[in-house]
């Protein structure tokens, strides 16, 4: 595309600029490597109506050009032309809500005052009608001496006028002088006197947004709120994703016996069926409930909720070492650690930055699903608490406020070796209220799907065939009477590691699984699955699902404490090592990423042995 217009999207954070984004590029768009809004730098393509190339770069959302935060240093680097690999844009499109344009008219002031080619993209044109806002376009565009295109990113409205805007070229340097605006006084005055002049304000109140933050806002309703909201997040996580993973199940189950049945050579066979299939379908299956997290994450995050939830935690996080801005990368590292440390970028304080970093592996990501639902599934029963509430969703939501209580004790006693001692007050912009994107939400959870089974495809496969290769060779020697895994290099492994976590309740097949674990998360299912089909002395054990093999009582099953130690080292332990090691590039320091491994290891290792000792007393 070395030939097509290259496009950025500028805008201060929540002016849909996302949106846009998704409606110009769709599907056909790539995560790079810098944090934003959305926690990733994106680019995208698409191509106009007479056959040219464009090429979008979702630039992070920023309130100024005086960077106070990384994020915002790479909006202004681009801007300025000082990143090499970005190189010069054709033209910058300023993503503008017009509902609040005291605000957001500051940074297109910046813009201008550098004599970019702008096309200024007036946004939620609907809301601002809505509210009785009457703008002069045509005024406004005279006097900024740049083109101004309407849309409505959600609903699509106004993308044929920008696309037709695109192909005509219609975005300019500033070419008109500001007449009086120019003339006078800081960019604030300047804003002042443009609104005066192009705005009438029929009705300043917004009286939905209004509503509904009297509830969320509210000191005791809006954390009562949060908590039910996230409690029906965890519930439906199980309820809603249980006949699709029966599905999935249930396909990788006929899909191994029907390949099985056409490889002879035992090895092969075991190979195929036991090593990649199984590896792969015992991770696979798990897709549905990633998925249902991520929806609703989206949901909050496109309806404007998810900064006033940052509002409201606010002073609970300071109390705790951390601020209000640090719960978005939080609830980012949800879905997985390393967006969520690289979303850290937003916060300008480095001290409440390193200390987010410090405690974002708290979080329970998306990776650690499958490894919960497993041994929910094997050692919590399937009951209804008062006819309403699964137990399985309750002990999934007890897992992830056991990791979020963790983090906040863990940022309070971070608190008291730190030098500065300072308060830093929260500032940030409460969007109003919105009707999420529906194609920004089906966009987002394609992406996370993809991701998703491209782990599975890739260091998945790879490691299920190695683990694989390591539990079947050497073969056992003649007369043996254990299992052929018994004698393998990872049984070998295991039996070494086995006296280190025994006290922890798990046994040699555990401590295989937990090596590959390191590099994802969700191996450690995989692992298992493929320990225990060789494991297995007999074709009824290999037939059961894991989850059934693991809890019938047999001679592999584990007791009750065992399962309950193992979903509590997964609350604490390190994440895999894409984490540490963006760790490492986001804070430079080696020293920073060995005490987070020290410390968190440290963490698994004595709450697993709390659990299991507590645990093996009272349940035997």
């Amino acid at each position: 595309m070395s030939d097509a217009l290259r496009i950025a999207l500028v805008g201060n954070p929540n002016c849909g600029k996302t949106s846009l984004f998704n409606h110009l590029t769709g599907t056909r768009q790539k995560v790079a490597n810098y944090a934003g809004v959305t926690v990733e730098r994106k680019v995208g393509q698409f191509t106009l109506a007479s056959g040219q190339a464009v090429r979008v770069l979702d630039l992070p959302g920023t309130y100024s050009l005086n960077a106070t935060s990384p994020d915002e240093v790479i909006t202004r680097d681009v801007v300025q032309g000082k990143i090499a690999e970005e190189g010069d844009q054709d033209a910058f499109l300023c993503i503008v809500d017009a509902t609040n344009l005291k605000l957001h008219l500051g940074l297109v002031l910046e813009m201008i005052e550098l004599d970019r080619p702008i096309l200024l993209v007036l946004n939620m044109m609907d809301e601002a009608r809505r509210r009785g806002m009457q703008i002069n376009v045509q005024k406004l565009s005279q006097r900024l001496g740049v083109p101004i295109i309407e849309t409505v990113a959600v609903r699509n409205a106004g993308i044929d006028n920008l696309m037709n805007a695109l192909e005509h070229k219609k975005f300019t340097k500033p070419h008109q002088e500001l007449s009086d605006v120019k003339l006078s006084g800081a960019n604030h005055e300047k804003i002042d006197q443009l609104l005066k002049d192009v705005v009438q304000y029929i009705d300043h109140e917004d009286k939905r947004t209004d509503f509904l933050d009297k509830i969320f806002l509210h000191p005791v309703w809006g954390l009562v709120s949060l908590a039910v909201m996230m409690f029906i997040v965890f519930q439906a996580v199980f309820a809603w994703a249980a006949p699709f993973m029966d599905g999935i199940e249930s396909f990788f189950g006929w899909f191994g016996e029907f390949v099985g049945q056409h490889i002879s050579h035992p090895l092969l066979n075991s190979l195929v069926v036991d090593g990649v299939i199984a590896g792969a379908g015992g991770v696979v299956v798990f897709l549905p409930q990633i998925l249902i997290l991520f929806f609703f994450i989206l949901v909050l995050e496109e309806s404007g909720y998810l900064p006033r939830a940052a509002f409201l935690l606010d002073k609970l996080m300071f109390k705790a070492g951390l601020s209000g801005r640090a719960f978005i990368p939080l609830l980012s590292s949800f879905a997985c650690a390393i967006p969520g440390i690289m979303a850290t970028r937003s916060i300008s304080d480095p001290r409440d930055r390193l200390t987010t970093i410090f405690v974002a592996p708290l979080m329970t990501c998306s990776a650690r699903l499958p490894v919960y639902a497993l041994l929910i599934a094997a050692f919590i029963p399937k009951t209804m608490i008062w006819g309403l509430f699964n137990l399985q969703g309750l002990v999934l939501f007890a897992l992830y406020m056991a990791g979020i209580f963790s983090a906040l004790i863990v940022s309070f006693v971070l608190k008291f070796f730190q030098k500065d001692k300072s308060q830093h007050m929260l500032l940030m912009e409460l969007p109003s209220y919105r009707l999420p994107d529906v194609k920004s939400i089906w966009i987002g959870l394609l992406d996370r799907a993809k991701i998703f089974l491209k782990r599975v495809g890739g260091i998945i496969f790879a490691l299920s065939i190695l683990l694989w290769f390591l539990c079947t060779f050497p073969q056992p020697p003649e007369g043996a009477t254990l299992p052929a895994i018994d004698y393998s290099f990872a049984g070998m492994l295991g039996h070494l590691m086995h006296p280190i976590f025994a006290p922890l309740g798990f046994n040699w097949q555990i401590c295989i699984a937990l090596i590959p674990a390191m590099a994802a998360r969700e191996v450690v299912v995989a692992a298992l699955g493929t320990v225990y089909a060789l494991s297995a002395v007999d074709d009824d054990a290999m037939s059961e699902g894991l989850a059934s093999l693991i809890s019938n009582g047999g001679d592999l099953s584990w007791s009750v404490a065992t399962g309950l130690s193992l979903l509590v080292w997964f609350i604490y332990a390190p994440h895999c090592l894409a984490t540490l090691a963006t760790v490492r590039r986001e804070t430079g320091s080696w020293k920073t990423v060995s005490f987070m491994t020290i410390y968190l290891f440290g963490l698994a290792y004595l709450m697993s042995f709390i659990t299991y000792q507590v645990a093996s007393h009272y349940l035997g």
